[in-house]
């Protein structure tokens, strides 16, 4: 029988906010162990806490980014569960009242298909600690990471395959990123993921039972869970077993999941309003101010590139796609106004390399200035295309020197004399007769021929433009 996939994605995004959510202990990562912590985020009697401010607005920005309803008024809830890294064994977070709700994206997949996809709400809370296991039955808790702001994006079951599921996660990553709530970097778990799937017969309006893969952080773990989990359901209803509600552990060597605990429901968590936080009021003239503040969406971006910087459509979505490319696309173009050309190293050089780093997590290893310095020098004919994959390749590396200073180091600048490159070129025609007879009867490959030899003798360092003429002008003789 042929099922229809049902997903529902909880997206968890560290915020970028100076302190934690509620105590004023720096939010940073890393340090030792318990060294970034206070009586609130270990839950000591008697401490109690402070909203910070800074994490209400950034969600706010989410919200608006994502074209959420946002909340005149809210108020936080506890979420009660016992589990070691969680302090106080109950979460601060919201239920009835977030501060976003009813937002959507558009997500646009591989054959071109624009589908928008329905968020249910966007809400804060605070991060648990983090424990350490280990080999000889131990384990540590680290509760740096506790009280750090959270925002939990929360889909409506919308998503129909890994390929969409993978395709609103970017989006969302890119947005987040893109107005500055968050670094969104997985390798340091500000991006995490609970993915939630059910299936059901094609043409039923009634979901399936659900099974929740907790805390995914890589979007390659989450493709393969996906694709695991439906195909483990399928096999269990097409042998006329039944999916029991789960929560499930993604274990990304082995390739499968395992089974944790039974799933809870909303009432097992006993939610109840945080009695230590008043209710807040938010303003409109607030959320105004927020929205003028922000910085261009990726779809805002890419309107941007097309208009003022004439880039064609696919291009634009390419440079819009991921904050950090952006970034170096506007400051490289502060350096040297050529666009085109530095789109074209940006979609060839830098994305081929982001590719093959397998790092979801965009890392650019090259400096504005050293693009542009690139751009210009082989522009000005003063290095040849070759040498500037070398620079680049150089530059990437992790050399931080000026361009100029590397083209004189490494002796890539092009030879301009062209009392020199004229011995040369008359030394070579004179050896080959035959190329010159074969040149005047109009084979033009004789003409690279000569290029090539010249360049050769020239080790590369000849100005093409120059050859070219000194070698059309003594064959004309």
């Amino acid at each position: 029988m042929n099922y229809e996939v049902v997903i529902g994605l909880e997206m968890h995004v560290e915020l970028n906010t100076k302190t934690k959510a509620f105590c004023g202990c720096i939010n940073e990562f890393g340090g030792a162990p318990n060294s970034h912590c206070c009586p609130v985020c270990v839950g000591l009697p008697g401490a109690l806490p402070v909203v910070n401010d800074a994490a209400v607005n950034k969600t706010i920005m989410a919200g608006l980014a994502t074209k959420c309803e946002i909340a005149n008024e809210f108020h936080f809830d506890r979420k009660n569960y016992f589990y070691p890294d969680l302090a106080k064994a109950y979460q601060i977070s919201q239920d009835a009242r977030p501060i976003c709700k009813n937002g959507y994206i558009e997500i646009t997949n591989s054959a071109g298909q624009t589908k928008k996809i329905r968020i249910n709400r966007i809400h804060l809370e605070e991060d648990s600690g983090k424990l350490t296991h280990n080999y000889d039955g131990t384990s540590y808790i680290d509760y740096n990471r506790a009280g750090v702001p959270l925002i939990e994006t929360v889909s409506e079951p919308d998503i129909r395959s890994a390929e969409e599921a993978i395709l609103y996660l970017n989006e969302l990553k890119n947005i987040y990123k893109a107005i500055g709530v968050s670094e969104c970097k997985m390798e340091q778990g500000m991006l995490r993921c609970d993915v939630n799937i059910s299936l059901r017969e094609f043409g039923s309006k009634v979901y399936g039972t659900r099974t929740e893969m907790k805390n995914l952080n890589s979007f390659k773990a989450i493709e393969r869970a996906i694709n695991y989990e439906v195909q483990r359901q399928t096999e269990i209803l097409n042998n006329g077993g039944k999916i029991s509600q789960a929560t499930l552990r993604w274990d990304d060597e082995l390739g499968k999941n395992f089974e944790m605990r039974k799933k809870s429901d909303a009432s097992d968590y006993r939610y109840f309003k945080e009695p230590d936080i008043y209710d807040i009021k938010i303003s409109e003239e607030r959320i105004k101010k927020l929205k003028e503040s922000m910085p261009l969406l990726p779809s805002e971006i890419v309107k941007n590139l097309i208009e003022k910087y004439g880039l064609n459509n696919y291009d634009a979505n390419l440079i819009a796609r991921d904050s950090v490319i952006t970034n170096l696309f506007y400051d490289t173009v502060k350096f040297t106004n050529k666009p085109k050309q530095i789109t074209n190293w940006i979609t060839s050089e830098i994305n081929k390399r982001l590719n093959l780093s397998f790092d979801e997590d965009t890392v650019i290893n090259i400096k504005p200035s050293q693009l542009a310095g690139i751009i210009d020098n082989y522009d000005n004919n003063v290095i040849s295309q070759p040498a500037a994959r070398k620079l680049f390749d150089i530059v990437w590396e992790g050399s931080e020197d000026s361009i100029d200073s590397l083209i004189d180091k490494f002796n890539f600048r092009l030879s301009n004399d062209t009392t020199t490159l004229e011995k040369v070129v008359k030394e070579i025609i004179d050896n080959n007769p035959k190329a010159v007879q074969d040149y005047k009867s109009g084979n033009s490959k004789a003409m690279a021929f000569f290029v090539g030899q010249t360049m050769k003798a020239m080790k590369g360092q000849a100005n093409a433009g120059i050859v070219n003429d000194l070698i059309k002008k003594l064959l004309s003789e």
